[in-house]
């Protein structure tokens, strides 16, 4: 991978209009995608229809058709491929659900960065339903857990991206994996596997 200066300058470029620029910024960063979507996936089957490889593909593409963006750097373009993930993996849960309900379609496992045993969509979902209930309480936690289990980014990346400390990150991140884990339980009734991973 490029380093992260020449990978903002390219960002830079692509907004502007370079198609140059454009090839050259997915050899620069599809690598990663790439990654982090498989570390999404890894517990998965190999035969079910959404594969790494179309998670990191539509991200990078919804990512450069934003014209409009100003990139700040590495970290910031990652931190936006998070979110495309995040909704692009929801997405599809929902779609699956709606297809198990009526087609009888096998369930698909999901599992976040590093974790030991593979989770259902219903769980991802349950996971972004939460998060998007802890936004509302506290939007850098709920930031923090969306860079780090959606996007794989590192404390260190995420610190750079919010503009913290990574002490900072570390605390969020406990405090927000806790209330996660509570409301996960209490919704489910009962006590589920942690749902939010160490990466």
């Amino acid at each position: 991978m490029e380093p992260g200066g020449d990978i903002t300058l390219l960002l830079q470029r692509v907004a502007s209009g370079d198609p140059q620029a454009a090839d050259r910024l997915a050899d620069a960063v599809y690598a990663e995608l790439r990654r982090i979507a498989g570390a999404l996936m890894a517990h998965e089957r190999r035969d079910h229809t959404l594969q790494p490889t179309v998670i990191a593909g539509e991200a990078y593409l919804n990512l450069v058709e934003q014209r409009d963006r100003n990139w700040q750097n590495r970290a910031h373009f990652f931190a936006v491929a998070a979110q495309a993930m995040r909704r692009l993996l929801v997405d599809y849960g929902r779609r699956r659900q709606t297809q198990k309900r009526g087609a009888g379609v096998e369930r698909v496992d999901v599992d976040p960065p590093a974790a030991d045993t593979a989770r259902p969509f219903e769980e991802l979902l349950a996971v972004n339903e939460v998060l998007d209930r802890l936004g509302a309480i506290d939007a850098r936690q709920a930031r923090i857990v969306e860079l780090r289990y959606f996007g794989g980014l590192t404390e260190e990346e995420t610190a750079e991206v919010l503009k913290v400390s990574t002490r900072t990150v570390k605390r969020d991140w406990t405090v927000a994996r806790t209330w996660l884990y509570a409301e996960l339980t209490r919704r489910a009734g009962d006590t589920p596997s942690a749902p939010v991973s160490e990466p």
